[in-house]
């Protein structure tokens, strides 16, 4: 039996243990056992060679399926988080909850919470979460003082992988006596804020050198505007009863409150189960549309009043601008969009509070679907570079691959290479036109069912040929779609069309380096931010084809004028060689035929019939003469 049928049942012998690992969820020292056993038991090298790459794809379908999970767990803390809040009766077990899941999540061995004291100008332990010393939990510390003071100094977060090694900021006797009591290494702090004011920090720390991801302090920076919330709802609510109490009509305006704050609960309620549900932005909006009795809309933050979105990110509450009223949807300082109330300009100070937690849910349901996007798009992104590289070279794995995808690496497709050409100021502004055009390529990839990939400082596309559809048509729309997207020109080189890319991936290698050799001409002839292919180019499209179609240029150009020789027996390719040899005059071309001119006339008449009136245009007449030529070349006999 050949090794071409053995392969398929030894790839999948060595894909069986890693399945079960995965289905275990077995740690990472496991998936050593399977290559060490093939080994020790002198398997033959094709064996251990399977397993190893099966390993090696096993881990990255664990790290995938990790990754995945600690984000679900990460947003279904934060939903319980804003669920807690959103039915808030204990202002303590709110702030312990936040704490506790900041540390879960974040993986560090303590978390706290410290708030400033106004009074005594200090600043306290408010909440403890993995503290064992005494001491470190009845820390106060003076404005000013520690990591802590510089994080409320200057409202941003702040991250030490070794607190003592640190001279960022004021060190003093008794902070650093409770920190090393503590037995401190690593530190992360970041800001509670109210509207412009820090009025505390929230903390995770690790007994160990460590260095805190960007992810990780947007996370923490979530929590904390959570916490923020849940001080500033306690202190409204408290505000609420003082005001009450000292009123005359107590009764009836604590029956008014009293209904008031329920349905703000009812909408915390609704929107705690719509993120559930999976709803989206547009549902959150809706939801509050109907209890505030007005029209809730989200807009992006570029459609939105600028002075009034400005005011409402930087109070952190709902502002009002002529009869509407202008929340904004923000995430660890990133401004995401606006909810939008029109039609009711008088909104009493819980309706506010409910508009600004509603805008808070949308920035969870945005970071959500974002996270999502960004996660898929570096799988496609891995796919694209798998087949570029040709690794992976099992086609029911990367059928199966493309298929989660919803991509059908069957279809037709075509390779596109895609390039900025606008002016950059600098580095950084290069680096980020680069980011818009990858997010904006992986977009259009997922949208029309195909792949995208950065590569080679700029982005490498495999879409499908829809029916009637040609290269050059793909290549311009794409160009359009992403300039328009990325707000500058970007050009797009395309390939011609491959298939059957899951049996024959090094094709998409070679169908990469054709889009690119199109990209350089169009940049070359001055047609920056345009799309073509390389049948755009006529005969010099044989120049830029990595494999010479010869065929394919002979018939686009003569083909209508062989096959009509070849179905009626006719001599229309004799005659046009002929009468390009005579220097297009027909009297030379009837000597040289032997025919009357009429009969030469006729011919040339059907020729302009079957390839069109410009065919004795210079360029198109160069084409035709070179597709004759090697025609003839091609065509078996003596020449």
């Amino acid at each position: 039996m050949s090794r071409d049928h053995l392969q398929p049942a030894t790839c999948g012998s060595a894909e069986a243990p890693y399945l079960d690992l995965l289905a275990r969820d077995a740690s990472v020292e496991a998936y050593e056992q399977p290559v060490l056993r093939a080994r020790a038991e002198g398997e033959p090298a094709g064996r251990i060679a399977a397993l190893e790459q099966a390993r090696a794809l096993a881990l990255r379908v664990r790290a995938e399926l990790e990754g995945r999970r600690r984000r679900e767990a990460e947003l279904s803390a934060l939903f319980e988080t804003a669920h807690d809040l959103a039915s808030l009766r204990d202002l303590d077990a709110v702030l312990q909850a936040i704490v506790q899941r900041a540390r879960s999540l974040l993986g560090t061995d303590v978390a706290y919470l410290s708030l400033n004291d106004p009074v005594r100008g200090d600043t306290y332990m408010r909440v403890t979460e993995g503290s064992v010393s005494a001491r470190f939990q009845q820390l106060r510390l003076g404005m000013g003082e520690g990591l802590g003071g510089l994080v409320a100094q200057t409202a941003r977060p702040y991250v030490t992988d070794d607190y003592f090694k640190d001279d960022r900021f004021q060190h003093t006797l008794a902070i650093d006596t409770g920190v090393r009591d503590e037995g401190l290494v690593a530190i992360l702090g970041v800001p509670l804020m109210l509207g412009p004011h820090v009025i505390g920090v929230l903390f995770a720390a690790d007994r160990r050198a460590r260095v805190f991801e960007r992810e990780q302090i947007a996370l923490l920076g979530s929590f904390a505007a959570l916490a923020a919330a849940a001080i500033d709802t306690a202190n409204l609510l408290t505000e609420t009863r003082s005001a009450l109490a000292r009123l005359e009509r107590a009764n009836e305006i604590i029956r008014d409150r009293s209904g008031v704050i329920e349905r703000a609960s009812e909408v915390h309620d609704r929107l705690a189960e719509l993120v559930l549900r999976g709803g989206g932005v547009h549902d959150v909006a809706a939801a509050v549309s109907q209890v505030l009795a007005g029209t809730v809309e989200f807009t992006e933050a570029a459609a939105a009043p600028a002075g009034a979105l400005e005011a409402s990110r930087a109070e952190a509450h709902a502002v009002r601008h002529g009869g509407d009223w202008i929340a904004a949807v923000t995430a660890g300082g990133e401004l995401l969009g606006a909810l939008v109330l029109r039609g009711h300009p008088g909104l009493d100070p819980v309706d506010q509070r409910t508009l600004e937690r509603a805008a808070m849910v949308t920035s969870l349901l945005l970071l959500a679907r974002r996270s999502a996007a960004e996660a898929e798009q570096r799988v496609r992104g891995e796919l694209l570079d798998d087949l570029l590289d040709a690794r992976d070279r099992d086609p029911r794995l990367l059928r199966e691959r493309a298929s989660r995808l919803h991509a059908d690496l069957a279809a037709t497709h075509v390779v596109l290479a895609a390039r900025l050409d606008g002016p950059a100021a600098d580095a950084d502004e290069e680096a980020a036109a680069r980011r818009r055009l990858w997010s904006a390529a992986s977009h259009l990839a997922a949208t029309r069912h195909g792949l995208a990939a950065a590569r080679d400082g700029g982005t490498v596309l495999l879409l499908p040929l829809g029916a009637g559809d040609t290269a050059t048509e793909v290549a311009r729309r794409t160009a359009r779609h992403l300039g328009t997207a990325v707000h500058q020109p970007v050009t797009v080189g395309a390939s011609a069309p491959v298939t059957d890319l899951a049996r024959h991936p090094e094709t998409v290698a070679a169908a990469y380096a054709e889009g690119r050799r199109c990209l350089d001409a169009l940049r070359l002839l001055g047609r920056s931010g345009d799309g073509a292919a390389a049948e755009d180019f006529g005969f010099l499209g044989l120049l830029l084809a990595g494999e010479r179609d010869i065929a394919g240029f002979v018939d686009r150009t003569i083909g209508p004028v062989v096959s009509y020789d070849e179905r009626r027996g006719t001599e229309l390719l004799r005659t046009l060689d002929a009468y390009f040899e005579g220097g297009m005059s027909p009297a030379r071309t009837k000597d040289a035929l032997h025919v009357h001119v009429n009969t030469v006339a006729q011919r040339l008449e059907r020729v302009g019939r079957l390839l069109g009136g410009d065919w004795q245009t210079p360029a198109r007449a160069l084409e035709i003469q070179l597709a004759l030529r090697l025609h003839r070349l091609a065509a078996p006999g003596p020449r």
